[in-house]
């Protein structure tokens, strides 16, 4: 299997087990997606995705209408995209990626969790050698193609990595190729499970079980922020990362 696969099957389960964190994280993106594109999924391409990956984590229906509602509310924060990048204990890189209506607070948050931790926080940027960012898009296998003719067929639309995971198929494209990724699928009547954005580390790190626990305070603290809405890190995720 793949270096992508193999990394985002490590931190899957960890991602998605605080439902109501998801929930948040989705919404603030359809919310960033409607004011973008638009309320209407049939026109707006991002959201029609969101929306899927929302129906995916069994997000209630007027929990996503009141996140596209929101959009178009004057008194509603303006949600900015930012993204942060430093280093944690023992030289572990670490992506954070925001959605703040507030970058000072933001900032000075993740400033402080790095610095009590013993990290660092870097400047935008230094970072972006250590990871490859990736669309993700998970769909249903179709009756009568097989996965060595979708990959041939998908390479031309940007897609660089295929796996079948259970009973879905993962495929894993260059960040700029999602729409192009997108618009074949739903053209050709596949069914999107979800789609999401992923930062790959081109390298991973081994640590000691000591030098885990003191990361993953580090990397908790930051995931329990509001204002975060995804944390990279290139450390070596153990078995007991992704048991249940």
């Amino acid at each position: 299997m793949g270096r992508a696969f193999e990394y985002r099957k490590a931190r899957k389960l960890k991602r998605w087990g605080n439902m109501s964190r998801t929930f948040t994280r989705i919404g603030k993106e359809i919310t960033i997606a409607a004011k973008a594109g638009g309320p209407d999924p049939d026109t707006n391409p991002r959201l029609r995705a969101l929306m899927q990956n929302a129906k995916a984590a069994n997000m209630p229906k007027d929990t996503v209408e009141r996140a596209i509602k929101k959009a178009t509310d004057k008194d509603a924060g303006d949600y900015k995209e930012i993204t942060y990048e430093g280093y944690g204990p023992f030289g572990i890189a670490i992506f954070v990626e925001a959605a703040t209506d507030n970058n000072t607070r933001t900032v000075a948050n993740v400033r402080s969790y790095f610095t009590k931790h013993g990290g660092s926080l870097g400047t935008q940027g230094s970072l972006s050698f250590l990871f490859d960012h990736k669309s993700v898009f998970k769909i249903k296998p179709k009756e009568g193609v097989s996965l060595e003719d979708l990959e041939l067929e998908l390479i031309d639309y940007g897609v660089d990595e295929l796996e079948h995971d259970d009973d879905e198929i993962v495929l894993y494209g260059a960040f700029e190729e999602n729409s192009n990724i997108q618009k074949y699928l739903e053209d050709n009547g596949f069914e999107i499970i979800s789609s999401e954005f992923e930062r790959i580390p081109n390298d991973l790190k081994d640590v000691t079980p000591e030098q885990r626990e003191t990361i993953n305070k580090l990397l908790d603290k930051l995931e329990e922020d509001e204002d975060v809405q995804n944390v990279f890190h290139n450390m070596r995720e153990d078995d007991s990362d992704t048991e249940e």
